[in-house]
């Protein structure tokens, strides 16, 4: 049986490896995961086609919203967000079914909470999130089943990154980064927002997790904050996905 991940491109995935190494651990013969790095979404019904063994698969950047067309029905977490990141394939002869999930909702909120908890504070009341793809909007999504209020900030809607100023850090101490800047192999790369608010009392997560410490993370360390990477997001909604091939 096999699994995969799409999306583009896909040099910083760590996926294929976890699978990987689960299936080994689990002893699973005969399973496998491998990318699949399309450079356009219409390619997806070619690649269905060519690998009859795929029975689900992740979607990744920039994919997550682009999916939504082909998929033939989405779960109400999926539904709300607007946004698939696990696919679950079904066949019957020759003709597929196509059902989407978000398991990045669940993984952000769990990993969320777990950090929380190991520092022992209190979730804050307001975050900032950098970011207005399909990761950001699962991050707002599970920020709001938490009671955090979030405002989303970015290039494109929203407020934009060089509108920050001293009272939004002020009000907003937890910061999240849903865009792909900082990852490999762009690692020198991160949100352009005015470091200089930030302080000890700011967290900032960082749902990039190659490399572990992105730029975006040394420069919140540099001003005294708490950091966190999206490594243990990543292994929580794999797992959720794992669940969801396996109903």
């Amino acid at each position: 049986m096999m699994y995969g991940l799409i999306g583009y491109p896909l040099s910083h995935s760590f996926s294929q490896r976890y699978f990987t190494e689960k299936f080994a651990k689990e002893e699973r013969d005969g399973y496998s995961y491998r990318n699949f790095p399309i450079t356009d979404i219409d390619k997806l019904r070619g690649l269905l086609e060519q690998h009859p063994c795929l029975c689900g698969f992740n979607v990744t950047i920039p994919y997550k919203e682009q999916i939504i067309p082909y998929i033939d029905e989405m779960d109400v977490t999926a539904s709300d967000v607007r946004a698939v990141n696990t696919v679950r394939v079904v066949r019957c002869g020759d003709d597929l079914f196509l059902k989407g999930y978000n398991t990045d909702v669940y993984g952000f909120r769990r990993s969320l909470e777990e950090w929380f908890v190991a520092l022992d504070v209190d979730l804050p009341q307001n975050a900032l999130v950098l970011g207005s793809g399909g990761a950001s909007k699962a991050v707002v999504c599970a920020l709001s089943g938490l009671g955090i209020a979030a405002s989303v900030v970015s290039r494109r809607e929203g407020k934009m990154y060089e509108q920050l100023n001293a009272k939004d850090f002020a009000a907003c101490h937890l910061i999240v980064n849903t865009t792909p800047l900082g990852m490999f192999p762009k690692v020198g790369e991160c949100p352009a927002i005015p470091y200089q608010y930030l302080t000890e009392r700011h967290y900032l997560y960082d749902l990039v997790y190659n490399p572990e410490e992105t730029v975006f993370m040394l420069k919140g360390i540099e001003r005294g904050a708490l950091v966190h990477n999206g490594k243990r997001m990543l292994h929580l909604q794999a797992d959720k996905a794992w669940e969801i091939w396996n109903l």
